[in-house]
């Protein structure tokens, strides 16, 4: 028995074979577009210059130098946020960057007549990263104010009211993709500038390790 195919069967095949044609090529598009969008290869990564981040370091710091004749003995602890790069240049093989950087600073005096110091400073952040972003050297200078818990003892603080200024340099090495690690060395002086007579103030210097985290 001969099979006849009418021709309204013929274009509706036609319609059905066209429309899965379509649907297979825009499944196709779409798997390839999600595929380039979940790639890591495809995703644009940020250098660390390019994202804000926030860290947290501590460390043990010294008397040095003759201001008072005390020993003293600071635990300072920074919450401090970095900005984006501010500006930078191509050096070498790498990236100078300069941020900025805005800390709360916690001091516990582990040795001294005073207890503790809470504080605000700013500085800028000069950082010199390698080309793949993985680690960098740091350094930056800056200052503040805040307020310890002055006591009446010879070579101590005049006022609770306090300035500071404070140097800092060291090495930043990249452990993953949102986070960092930092190993360094700290200068910091707190004086209250002549405010009262005597003006002792405190040198001290030390080191530092931190944990960094941008976004």
């Amino acid at each position: 028995m001969q099979m006849v195919i009418s021709p309204a069967h013929s274009v509706e095949t036609h319609r059905s074979g066209t429309q899965l044609r379509r649907l297979t090529s825009l499944l196709g598009a779409l798997s390839l577009l999600l595929a380039g969008t979940l790639s890591p290869a495809a995703a644009t990564e940020l250098r660390p210059w390019e994202d804000r981040a926030v860290s947290v370091e501590t460390g043990l710091l010294w008397q040095v130098g003759v201001n008072t004749p005390l020993s003293y003995r600071l635990v300072p602890t920074q919450l401090s946020w970095r900005s984006r790069e501010a500006f930078g240049w191509q050096l070498g093989s790498g990236r100078l960057a300069v941020r900025h950087r805005f800390t709360l600073l916690g001091t516990w005096v582990q040795q001294g007549p005073e207890s503790h110091y809470l504080a605000l400073a700013a500085s800028p952040s000069v950082e010199w990263w390698n080309r793949s972003g993985t680690w960098s050297v740091y350094g930056g200078a800056g200052g503040g104010f805040g307020w310890l818990d002055s006591q009446a003892v010879p070579g101590a603080q005049g006022q609770d009211f306090t300035f500071n200024w404070f140097a800092r340099g060291g090495f930043e090495y990249r452990n993953s993709e949102y986070t960092s690690m930092t190993v360094g060395m700290m200068f910091q002086h707190l004086s209250n500038r002549g405010q009262t007579d005597p003006n002792p103030g405190i040198d001290a210097l030390g080191f530092t390790l931190g944990w960094s985290w941008k976004f």
